[in-house]
């Protein structure tokens, strides 16, 4: 499957992405020539495991789930990537490639950068580092807080948590997404999925329905997870600049 850069009806602006907007006047400028806009569908991998990335890729409307791959097929997340940040980090810490593999778990659009543009915008060690240094930090603050959530906290728990990373990187209040996704990125046996997500209907914080879920009590949900949620936003919210309104 091969990501679109063909324009529709409702395309997103760079300033849909929270680091594209935060970049300063001159950065930008530069950057606006070399901006791809594509879209993201459902399921697209954006990078394979061990793979040399050829892009850096800034979501605007959709989500990009890190993920590692055993030998024998099982995955679990690491990460969540959305409209706060980029895909592909690697390419401007000098590896070139990671372990972990970039699959859209919600689709839609973005903007991607050439390997190329990244490392020299990155090399100039201007304002443009400093910003993908901070992001960078946060981001090992999620996969790190994933990696204690998943070892120490309920699966119930761990659903909430993976709700709300999700709702907070997505315009809306509704997510598409199988069990058999969220299951795939939580690690988990598709019947805790579908356990968890029915005790959280029955209590009136989400719908599920037909794969699609609504959060219909979203302090409800904060109230339920686990401090892992709290720490990672903590964290984005204390590194990255405030999204802008213009």
């Amino acid at each position: 499957m091969a990501i679109s850069a063909h324009a529709t009806a409702s395309k997103s602006l760079p300033r849909d992405n929270q680091l594209l907007a935060a970049l300063p006047a001159a950065e930008l400028k530069r950057w606006l020539p070399q901006l791809e806009w594509v879209e993201m569908p459902l399921g697209h991998v954006v990078y394979e495991s061990g793979k040399v990335q050829s892009h850096v890729y800034f979501p605007a409307t959709a989500i990009v789930s890190l993920l590692y791959v055993l030998e024998n097929g099982a995955s679990a997340e690491i990460a969540v990537v959305g409209n706060e940040g980029l895909v592909g980090v690697s390419l401007f810490m000098g590896g070139g490639s990671t372990p972990s593999r970039a699959v859209v778990q919600s689709a839609g659009q973005g903007f991607r950068l050439s390997a190329h543009a990244m490392k020299e915008e990155f090399d100039r060690a201007g304002p443009v580092l400093h910003l993908l240094l901070r992001y960078t930090q946060a981001l090992i603050t999620q996969m790190a807080q994933t990696a204690v959530c998943n070892r120490h906290h309920s699966l119930d728990q761990q659903l909430c948590r993976w709700l709300l990373l999700s709702m907070d990187r997505l315009q809306g209040s509704e997510l598409v997404m199988t069990q058999e996704l969220i299951a795939n990125m939580l690690g988990v046996r598709r019947e805790g999925v579908t356990e968890g997500a029915a005790k959280l209907q029955q209590a009136g914080l989400i719908k599920y329905s037909r794969g699609r879920i609504s959060v219909l009590d979203r302090p409800g949900l904060e109230k339920r997870t686990c401090e892992c949620y709290a720490v990672v936003k903590k964290e984005y919210d204390r590194l990255l600049p405030e999204r802008k309104t213009v």
